[in-house]
C-alpha cells in the first residue's frame, strides 16, 4: 500500500469518526433542551396551575418526597410524599384558587446531567430546591422522581 492509500484512508476514518462525534453532540444538545422543557413545564404546572403541563413533564409513577424546616425549628421534618394524580390536583388548586407566586419567585433550572436514558437536574422555586431525576421514553424526557427540600435558603 502506497503512503498517499494509507493516508486517504486515515483521513476518511477521522472524517468517520468526527461525523459520528457531532452527531452524538448534537443529540445531547437536543436532548438537555428537552430535559429543561421538561423542568420547565413541571415549573409552571405548578407556578400557573396549569395541569397539562404536569400531564405532559411528569411520569404517572411519580415519587416525590420533600423536607421542610418549619419557622423557629432545628430539625428538618419529612413533609410527605406526593404522587402524580396530588401534583395534578395541586396545580388544579393553584389555577382554581389563582394562588399564583409573587412574579418574582424564583425559578431556575439547572441541568445536572443528561445521559442516553436518564437525566438529573436542580430547579430552584419559591418554595426551596428540588432534585429532579428523568427518564427518557422515545423522544420525550419525563419527571420520574423528585427529592426537595425547603424553605428555600436565603
Amino acid at each position: 500500500m502506497t503512503l498517499k492509500k494509507s493516508i486517504m484512508k486515515i483521513s476518511l476514518c477521522v472524517m468517520f469518526v468526527l461525523t459520528l462525534l457531532s452527531f452524538s453532540n448534537a443529540q445531547s444538545k437536543n436532548d438537555k433542551k428537552l430535559v429543561e422543557k421538561a423542568c420547565w413545564d413541571y415549573i409552571d404546572g405548578f407556578y400557573k396551575g396549569d395541569t397539562t403541563k404536569i400531564i405532559s413533564s411528569v411520569k404517572p409513577s411519580l415519587n416525590k418526597l420533600g423536607y421542610w424546616k418549619a419557622e423557629g425549628e432545628e430539625v428538618y421534618k419529612s413533609d410527605g410524599y406526593m404522587t402524580f394524580e396530588q401534583a395534578r390536583k395541586y396545580s388544579k388548586r393553584v389555577l382554581e384558587e389563582k394562588n399564583f407566586p409573587k412574579s418574582d419567585a424564583p425559578k431556575k433550572v439547572e441541568v445536572l446531567d443528561v445521559m442516553n436514558q436518564i437525566a438529573s437536574a436542580k430547579v430552584t422555586l419559591w418554595w426551596g430546591t428540588d432534585y429532579l431525576l428523568l427518564s427518557k421514553e422515545g423522544d420525550k424526557w419525563m419527571i420520574e422522581q423528585v427529592l426537595w427540600e425547603g424553605p428555600l435558603q436565603k
